[in-house]
């Protein structure tokens, strides 16, 4: 779930008239620029260590395109890279070269890390280009040398097209010849051997880009990694060496002092369970432990030691995942770092590569239980959603596992709308989510200012079609559990335009309710990708009173779907001057991502759902 209240209510303003409007989106190649050459050169040497050159020249064609390609990024680490031969033009049309100054050559900490001196060695080369118009081209060359390997003796990579035109787009891995480079290429042609000259007890291995164009990424798609143009290379035959070897770096890390084993007494003391203290122990690195968002690699792959950890307070995700396992070992309870990708990619390349995985969690094999100690989003015992249905590497078995595709998740929506005999309105709606939702969206209030909260509320009533003001009230029920609420009020001169005959609108539903989920589900016309379909559970009950002297007309429909693991009611009664309105959504699929086959079979139920979320009460005067 996201992290601040904006974020966690992106599509709301899309859904508040009871209509889907669709996102925009990629259509495609993007014709702001051109990469007229990108050349990766990699000399790798048997320890691991290697030197990479890069040569970058691309061309801007669309203005757009400026603010972003006038500068150029590279992130290293001072522990295990050096950067040396940096050379960075803008290129004219007519030919003249305008060299980077260096005072526009900054070398700065990592912002992520920029407050943890535990990771001081990340860092960002930021290079600003000099006078960039339309038609230049910027173009860098510089080489990193990886002095430390991540994992001794080892290679791996992974690279990815981008959606420009590519003139030249070309990859080589010059290697000893005693290290065997296993690939999936997809959208990558490899160049014959015959045509790579090797030096005496090496061998190059060189891809060059398809280039053509892209299709766009579907709304919810899952990663263009799972099915676009992708390169994974790597030294290791498979998981299982992968895994091994990331437990080689990890698992002395891992000790268990006397501070830990008196914390871990401390936290699981008067528990009498096993799941009760694995969740205790997970609560207390959750809430104790500052997290350090940098992915994987960024920060090496070896964690810090657990005692370093629980001493300075914070670290990354894998640093909290060894001081969880420590601390779980105090208490008798066995555990492995599992390693996953926590954005939006549900496949694995046959080429094992550090690339994909972004993210360590924890796994207790006894318990079957997936913990991640450096969520703020979610409670021990669930998962953020991005990591359900994930494959994931176990680090001590050395095995692939996946995480389970749903998990307790409900949505609930009560509506009290008063329509006057002017056609003023007042709104109350109160959103109630629980289980694994709770806590994702008590942190998102948490974490809004009062003011956003306020602008919020303007924009819901703007959307709405309405004028007037509103408040948002979150935290009706606070503290730590299962369930929690938020609520908004709204007061409108023009609820509906009566003397009408006009119409009331039937769902008026924020904050991941009913109406955003089917309007997510159905933004596609038509999909060719696999994409993200989560389990969903959600009921929701509004309640019109229309004063005195308003004639109500015959209410919608009632309407029942059932196909496509999609269940969806939908009841209208009226009760004198009031009707009232009740809405269940439940959605069951075997796995966490769906086939453009199944959406064939979803998309006229959805388009059924949608109509009934569109529907109005048609109201007289007099």
């Amino acid at each position: 779930m996201p992290t601040c209240l904006a974020a966690v209510l992106s599509t709301l303003l899309l859904l508040a008239n009871n209509g889907a409007a669709a996102a925009t989106a990629d259509t495609g190649t993007d014709p702001a620029i051109v990469i007229d050459k990108y050349l990766q050169h990699y000399v790798v040497e048997t320890d691991g260590g290697y030197r990479l050159t890069v040569d970058n020249i691309k061309t801007i064609v669309l203005p757009r395109a400026l603010q972003a390609h006038s500068q150029y990024v590279i992130s290293y680490n001072t522990s295990l890279d050096d950067i040396s031969e940096l050379e960075a033009f803008t290129i004219k049309p007519d030919g003249r070269r305008i060299a980077a100054p260096p005072p526009q050559i900054k070398d700065q900490q990592d912002p992520a890390a920029s407050e943890a001196p535990m990771f001081q060695n990340a860092r960002l080369k930021i290079i600003a280009f000099s006078d960039v118009a339309v038609g230049d081209q910027v173009a860098v060359r510089y080489v990193l040398t990886r002095k430390n390997a991540l994992f001794p003796g080892h290679f791996e990579d992974l690279s990815s097209s981008q959606f420009y035109a590519s003139k030249q787009f070309h990859l080589i891995y010059d290697m000893p010849e005693s290290m065997t480079l296993y690939a999936d290429a997809v959208g990558f042609a490899p160049v014959p051997a015959a045509s790579a000259a090797s030096a005496a007890g090496r061998k190059v291995y060189q891809w060059k880009y398809i280039s053509g164009p892209n299709r766009r990424i579907e709304s919810d798609s899952v990663s263009y990694l799972d099915y676009g143009k992708r390169l994974a290379v790597s030294t290791f035959p498979d998981y299982a060496a992968f895994a091994r070897a990331w437990r080689a770096r990890a698992r002395t890390q891992a000790a268990v002092t006397p501070a830990i084993a008196a914390l871990a007494r401390e936290v699981t003391a008067g528990l009498d369970t096993p799941r009760a203290k694995a969740l205790a122990l997970s609560e207390w690195v959750r809430h104790h432990i500052g997290y350090v968002p940098l992915p994987i690699g960024a920060g090496g792959v070896a964690p810090h030691p657990a005692a370093t950890v629980l001493g300075n307070r914070y670290g990354d995700c894998k640093d909290h995942a060894i001081l969880l396992e420590a601390l779980l070992g105090a208490a008798g309870i066995d555990s492995s770092a599992a390693l996953v990708n926590s954005s939006n990619a549900y496949r694995l390349p046959h080429a094992p590569t550090l690339g994909i995985f972004n993210h360590v969690i924890t796994y207790i094999p006894a318990l079957g239980l997936y913990l991640d100690a450096s969520s703020d989003s979610v409670e021990a015992g669930y998962l953020p959603s991005a990591l359900l249905g994930k494959p994931v590497l176990l680090a001590a078995s050395a095995t692939l596992a996946r995480t389970p595709s749903m998990q307790p998740e409900f949505n609930r929506m009560l509506a009290r709308v008063e329509v006057g005999r002017n056609g003023s309105g007042r709104l109350d709606v109160v959103r109630t989510a629980s289980g694994a939702l709770a806590e994702a969206y008590r942190q998102a209030v948490r974490d809004t200012a009062p003011t956003e909260r306020a602008r919020f509320v303007e924009r819901m009533l703007q959307a709405l079609g309405q004028h007037g003001d509103g408040r948002f009230d979150a935290g009706l029920v606070d503290g730590a559990g299962d369930e929690y609420r938020m609520g908004f009020a709204g007061v409108s001169d023009n609820l509906a335009d009566l003397p009408g005959p006009a119409g009331v609108a039937t769902s008026f539903n924020f904050w991941g309710g009913t109406a955003e989920s089917v309007a997510a589900m159905a933004e596609e016309k038509r999909r060719t990708q696999d994409f993200i379909c989560p389990a969903l559970d959600a009921a929701d009950e509004t309640v019109i009173t229309f004063a005195p002297g308003i004639r109500i007309l015959p209410l919608p429909q009632a309407l029942s779907v059932n196909a496509a693991g999609l269940s969806y009611q939908a009841a209208y009664a009226r009760q004198a001057n009031r009707v009232l309105v009740t809405r269940s959504l439940r959605f069951r699929h075997a796995g966490r991502t769906c086939t453009p086959a199944d959406y064939l079979r979803m998309r006229a139920p959805l388009e059924r759902m949608l109509r009934d979320l569109r529907s109005r009460i048609i109201v007289k005067a007099g």
